[in-house]
């Protein structure tokens, strides 16, 4: 299998994890995208980056992450490591802020170097590897798929084993995809500072109490149902019992503005590790709506970037490579 020289086009969601009772499991696309363009070059890694965070990657080198993803993919199916890559990066995810910015990396990675192999670019050839790369699959799932996840890992067989040869049980990170009321609007407040997952994780307990997470999975069910056709139970269905209120130490506004909101009646939750925060708004208030959030956000005292999205429904996408395979 040789490479295409390209270039591949390559657009990536943001995406909200957890989504409150949905620890580890529930994913949203948004509408914000981070567009690379890869090329096989004769030698050397090239690196254009613009946009967020773009001084503190541009320098990375072969430490990129999506530099990375593609290394992995190309050894995974077998294909030589290119003499050389140029990549030009946008970046209009923020990073560190609990908007999956790394999970899109990942999932721009992978697609681009499939692509450039002339390999499947289906969700479902790229997430198993994508969520081993990420370490859970909650962000990639939505990220390649578009609209509502429920991702989980499961125990694959080997087939082609010779009869009575075993192995462990491999996990594989499956997903399937809901499609999300239209009438739903999510707003994210993008913090100021990030906070980095693993000290995010870091803070929560190896055990929690037996009726916390019997509520949790009850919440978790009821915001599939909210999501998908009943947006009034929104408010009861982000409740959270697993994980926002232990991490509450690492982001103490965030944790304020959720409270807040939820007071005023608005369904709020982390989004993913956090420190931003993700709202679902329904109906048609619009203006009303706008400033009652910028009011609300006004009152913990730090600059929020508040943002309406849309709900990304089509997922990553890959524009075909121009060029034949050599």
């Amino acid at each position: 299998m040789g490479l295409a020289e390209g270039p591949v086009l390559v657009r990536v969601p943001a995406t909200s994890a957890n989504l409150g009772p949905g620890f580890d499991a529930l994913g949203l696309a948004l509408a914000l995208h981070d567009e690379i363009e890869v090329r096989v070059a004769g030698s050397g890694l090239s690196l254009e980056v613009s946009g967020e965070s773009a001084d503190d990657v541009v320098g990375a080198g072969e430490r990129h992450l999506i530099v990375r993803a593609m290394r992995v993919a190309f050894d995974a199916l077998d294909v030589a490591q290119p003499a050389g890559l140029a990549l030009r990066c946008v970046n209009r995810i923020p990073h560190g802020r609990g908007l999956g910015s790394s999970a899109a990396a990942i999932v721009a990675g992978l697609l681009a170097a499939r692509a450039l192999a002339g390999a499947s670019v289906a969700p479902g050839d790229v997430l198993p590897l994508a969520s081993e790369l990420e370490g859970h699959p909650d962000n990639v799932a939505p990220c390649l798929l578009g609209g509502l996840t429920i991702a989980w890992t499961a125990e694959s067989k080997d087939e082609g084993l010779a009869e009575g040869a075993t192995l462990p049980p491999v996990p594989c990170a499956r997903a399937v995809r809901l499609e999300p009321l239209p009438e739903v609007r999510p707003v994210v407040f993008v913090a100021p500072e990030s906070v980095s997952t693993k000290v995010a994780r870091g803070l929560l307990p190896a055990a929690v109490p037996h009726g916390d997470a019997a509520r949790n999975a009850g919440r978790a069910a009821l915001l599939v149902a909210a999501l998908t056709s009943s947006p009034g139970a929104l408010l009861d269905a982000t409740e959270d019992w697993l994980h926002q209120d232990y991490r509450a130490p690492a982001m103490p506004q965030s944790h304020e503005l959720v409270i807040r909101l939820r007071a005023a009646g608005v369904p709020a939750v982390i989004s993913g590790a956090g420190p931003s925060v993700l709202a679902f708004l329904a109906g048609n208030s619009g203006r009303d709506d706008a400033s009652r959030l910028d009011s609300i956000a006004g009152e913990t005292g730090i600059d929020w970037r508040i943002s309406p999205l849309a709900v990304e429904r089509r997922g990553a996408s890959v524009v075909p490579r121009v060029s034949s395979a050599r």
